[in-house]
């Protein structure tokens, strides 16, 4: 057993076990399976390093646009793909990749995802999904609870109801938030007696009929893109898509969130949703929910949680109360395939009102009849597989306890790097962790000591250098294959509110031991020496 059978018992031993992956058997697809399963000690290897040459190398082996006119034996092609596919991907779930929102995977998702796909369940209907139906609604019952806290009558009376729905299970993060947009674009411009509602008139004449100037969506600064691609396809337009400026903690100015509501109310704009971000994709921090919220329900506006990075932290109970304020939101997006530890293709979003999602109710003579219990009559997407099984599984094996472990390790584990990188005088810490991202660079005592004393130009001409370097150390540090974090660019408010390249560090994998992180700094201390143009000139620039 991956777990103690005794259920109280779990522990930071049983669960690394679950992400250590038993040798698979000697064949050619267990081969596959070996290589695709295990945490390796080592990144990518020099073979897959990921530069554009490399690249333009692997391109070469799928450069053939015809479809092949003789079949192949699956034995070969299995051959095909270990060498040509697998041996050339990224291994995520090595603990030296420690630069993205992906992670490790539980040994037991692989043999579920085969019985997933084995069945090949559509849970757009119930005529293609059966057991699968009642079975996502639990799930989405389960994160609702998460979210919400609700009682268990309120379950019994929802979860199950064929004209409500607690939330929606989707391919990510993206389109969670565009349901979650979708929802409250139609309830604001709903039908009533002289108007058939956005969803049928389309929003010029809804606009018209609400007499409003336009809608706006708020959002921190921080704010993940995939807003602006669902006011886009909602016709709201990316420009209204207004961006608030965050304070050095990099969350919300509450205070000119305020304010740019009542400026849009005065010009006749309608706040159609304000969304707080609960892990910030960036930095990892998380908004004031508490105080959004009350600004929400002050302008009538829907109020949306993206929470698809730090939802998971709700498992958790020591580090819970850092999103309190998110049981206020009208809807709450969460993506599973981050730090629930299940694959690629797993985002879901919850509604407080199960009666909410009546707005983008759909039907079809053949399919989604009205008022059968069909998943697909409350969602954007029509087929889509079955990944709220192995949201379900990974919810029994590992358990709430068992993913508490998990996430007050991730964050303390960066703390702890941090603090590393705070006592090391040549590394300057950009973002302190809230969640289990943060954010640093290289940055030489000496030239440390010559920008706290520089004035703005002299700070801008250094931070150029700094920038480059910085670049120069990342791209350099994937291109070896030992480790890899990656970089990205944010105003810093110590230099004006300049945008700065930095590295940037996920600790999500259990595995990421304090050595590998110290090893990190290591070679990017080492590669920071071969640089033969941008650290000798820093030198050169802080000399007396």
């Amino acid at each position: 057993m991956t777990l103690s059978k005794r259920a109280a018992k779990v522990s930071e031993e049983s669960l690394h076990r679950i992400f250590t992956i038993p040798v698979a058997p000697d064949s050619t697809l267990g081969r596959i399976e070996n290589e695709i399963s295990q945490n390796l000690a080592g990144f990518l290897g020099a073979h897959i390093a990921a530069t554009e040459q490399a690249l333009s190398e692997i391109e070469k082996d799928f450069a053939n646009s015809l479809i092949p006119e003789e079949p192949a034996f699956v034995s070969d092609h299995m051959h095909h793909l270990l060498d040509k596919l697998v041996s050339q991907s990224v291994h995520t779930s090595s603990p030296n990749f420690i630069g993205h929102m992906t992670s490790a995977l539980p040994y037991f998702i692989l043999p579920l995802s085969k019985l997933m796909v084995g069945l090949n369940q559509n849970l757009v209907k119930i005529e293609t999904s059966k057991a699968f139906t009642p079975m996502e609604r639990q799930v989405l019952g389960m994160m609702h609870r998460l979210v919400y806290q609700g009682d268990e009558p309120f379950y019994q009376q929802w979860m199950h109801s064929a004209n409500h729905s607690l939330g929606a299970f989707c391919s990510g993060g993206t389109i969670a938030n565009l349901t979650a947009l979708w929802v409250a674009r139609n309830n604001l411009l709903k039908p009533d007696a002289n108007f058939k509602g956005v969803a049928r008139e389309g929003l010029y004449k809804a606009l018209k009929h609400y007499q409003y100037d336009g809608l706006a969506i708020l959002v921190s600064a921080r704010g993940h893109y995939s807003l602006k691609k669902s006011a886009d396809v909602l016709g709201i337009g990316q420009d209204s898509v207004i961006a608030i400026p965050t304070d050095e903690n990099n969350k919300i100015d509450c205070q000119l969130l305020k304010a740019k509501c009542q400026q849009l109310a005065d010009e006749n704009i309608r706040v159609l949703s304000i969304v707080g971000v609960a892990g910030t994709t960036e930095t990892g921090n998380i908004d004031p929910l508490t105080q959004m919220a009350e600004i929400a329900q002050h302008y009538g506006a829907h109020f949306h949680v993206d929470a698809a990075w730090g939802g998971a932290t709700l498992l958790s109970k020591k580090y819970r109360p850092m999103l309190k304020g998110i049981e206020l939101a009208d809807s709450v997006t969460i993506d599973a395939h981050k730090q629930m530890y299940v694959p690629m293709g797993a985002g879901l979003v919850v509604f407080k009102n199960p009666a909410s999602v009546a707005a983008i109710e759909h039907h079809a003579e053949y399919i989604l009849r009205k008022g059968s219990k069909d998943l697909g009559s409350h969602t954007l997407e029509g087929s889509r597989p079955g990944m709220a099984m192995l949201v379900y599984a990974a919810l029994h094996v590992i358990s709430r306890p068992g993913y508490e472990l998990l996430i007050n390790s991730s964050i303390e584990k960066a703390h702890y790097f941090a603090e590393l990188i705070t006592q090391h005088e040549d590394f300057e810490l950009i973002t302190a962790p809230e969640l289990c991202l943060l954010t640093y660079r290289y940055n030489p005592a000496s030239v440390q000591a010559l920008l706290a004393n520089a004035d703005d130009a002299q700070q801008e001409t250094i931070n150029i250098i700094l920038d480059k370097l910085t670049k120069f150390i990342q791209k350099r540090q994937r291109e070896n294959g030992k480790s890899f974090v990656s970089r990205t660019r944010i105003e810093v408010k110590k230099y004006q509110g300049r945008k700065t390249l930095v590295f940037r560090v996920v600790l999500a994998n259990p595995l990421t031991s304090k050595t590998i992180l110290q090893d990190v700094l290591t070679e990017q201390m080492q590669l920071a020496l071969e640089s033969e143009t941008f650290l000798p000139k820093l030198l050169s620039m802080s000399k007396p």
